[in-house]
């Protein structure tokens, strides 16, 4: 039976998965984004495809980096829950 512990409990996991994701795809952007913002402010250099382009390759390379890791720990969120669904019900 889905009891209000168990629909937070579900929603919990799912949330807790997405920032752990989210994290691990945009900080090391911002710190790429932050390093290049240093070096704009030394050298006065204020093009903007140099703050955009070192931010775009370092998600890019997270995605491959990390991208393995991201679908297996979504992938068996997913089966955990379907497997929960059947018992949930009835």
């Amino acid at each position: 039976m889905l009891t209000p512990d168990t629909a937070v409990s579900i929603i919990a996991d799912a949330v807790y998965l997405i920032a752990l994701v989210v994290c691990i795809l945009v900080i090391p952007s911002l710190i790429g984004g932050l390093l290049v913002s240093i070096f704009q402010a030394a050298t006065q250099i204020n093009e903007q495809m140099l703050s955009f382009l070192p931010r775009l390759l370092i998600t890019l390379g997270m995605l491959v980096f990390a991208g393995h890791w991201i679908l297996r720990t979504l992938s068996e969120l997913f089966i955990r829950t379907f497997q929960q669904a059947g018992q949930l019900v009835g």
